[in-house]
């Protein structure tokens, strides 16, 4: 009967070892367990600040095609090379707000089809490039250089048409562009008394040409 007291102790005892390693693992495991989580938590904000970053370095490359630079990185293009191509488009008939050479160009439109044909990025807007490029005198304009204008209402004094100096010789200046005026179209113009009156500025983004 002792000896059965004994044995039932015994085993008594040994369920209560267990039972006490048991609670005794699971709360050392509990730290553990929530540092694991803490540390994935954190891996996890780290790779969102992360990828947020990223985004917004995307999204800024993204942006700043559209917005008007100071400098145009016109690459290893000649200058020569976008006046040729600009007179092939000569005769395109005008067409406001398009830079689609199949129904026709308005003023910057013209400008943008002819660089993004040689993979420039330009401004769209002829106002965009009022702080554009480099200032010159058009004594020493040269073809490739840009000339701005202001609209056809004398009273707005801002950038509202373009050009593109095709020649600048026996102190003729001449450029092409699209015309919504009698022309009507892309055409080759002197920089006469009319466009005298209404001449903004010229402007350089060719590099070669300031040699």
């Amino acid at each position: 009967m002792k000896r059965k007291f004994v044995t039932i102790g015994l085993f008594v005892l040994a369920i209560a070892f267990c039972v006490f390693v048991w609670i005794d693992t699971d709360i050392k495991g509990g730290p553990s367990d929530q540092l694991v989580s803490i540390d994935t938590l954190q891996a996890k904000s780290d790779s969102a600040k992360k990828d947020s970053a990223l985004l917004i370095i995307d999204t800024v490359k993204t942006d700043s095609v559209l917005v008007p630079a100071s400098q145009i990185h016109t690459k290893n293009v000649h200058p020569q090379q976008v006046v040729d191509f600009a007179k092939t488009l000569i005769g395109t008939p005008y067409k406001y707000a398009s830079s689609d050479p199949k129904v026709g160009f308005d003023c910057s439109g013209f400008i943008t089809y002819v660089f993004t044909h040689f993979n420039i990025i330009v401004p769209r807007s002829s106002i965009d490039f009022t702080n554009v490029g480099k200032e010159i005198s058009t004594d020493n304009a040269k073809p490739g250089d840009l000339i701005l204008f202001t609209g056809t209402d004398s009273t707005e004094k801002f950038v509202g048409h373009m050009g593109l100096i095709v020649s600048n010789q026996n102190k003729q200046l001449e450029f092409i562009h699209s015309t919504s005026g009698k022309k009507y179209g892309v055409t080759i113009t002197p920089l006469n008394d009319y466009y005298q009156s209404r001449y903004v500025k010229t402007i350089r983004i060719f590099p070669e040409n300031d040699r």
